[in-house]
């Protein structure tokens, strides 16, 4: 089974507290995915997302106070759909974006890097892999702070859902 995450970009005025409407939000087919992401309006992340909280909070998801380092990947609140198996969705304002977007131009990812480094590179046998692993995650904190800053530049919330 795949496991990915997506964080969407959604205009505040276009937003509706209703699951069935952020479920909704995520049946395109996986084109229009592409095209969105290529735009920096949608993000997904494969089944190492928690490892990603890791990185930001250095500690295990759901664990850290509620900043802004804290909502890059699982931070948001939650908007639970009638069926109980499926995940919640995140649910993110505009204004803790904006928050996010900042903290993510600001972060040096050498630093973070360096704080969650052996907690990341834990589940790896090779130390060879290393440099792999660390080009991933430079890569991925590239794009979810071009994600987070066109949105924040847009004015737009997030909305953020696992898909199985």
């Amino acid at each position: 089974m795949s496991v990915y995450f997506h964080l969407r970009a959604v205009p505040p005025s276009a937003l509706r507290n209703s699951a069935t409407w952020f479920q909704r939000l995520f049946e395109d087919d996986w084109d229009t995915v592409r095209e969105r992401i290529g735009r920096h309006r949608e993000e997904v992340l494969d089944k190492l997302y928690g490892e990603f909280e890791l990185l930001y909070c250095g500690i295990p998801p759901n664990h850290a106070p509620e900043v802004p380092r804290t909502h890059v990947v699982l931070g948001g609140r939650p908007v639970f759909p009638a069926d109980s198996a499926v995940p919640p969705f995140l649910l993110l304002t505009a204004a803790q974006v904006t928050e996010v977007a900042a903290y993510l131009k600001a972060a040096d990812f050498d630093d973070l890097w360096r704080h969650a480094r052996t907690k990341l590179l834990r589940p790896y046998r090779a130390s060879d892999e290393e440099t792999e692993l660390r080009g991933l995650f430079a890569a991925t904190h590239r794009d979810l702070t071009a994600f987070y800053a066109q949105t924040a530049q847009y004015g737009d919330a997030v909305v953020k859902w696992l898909m199985t």
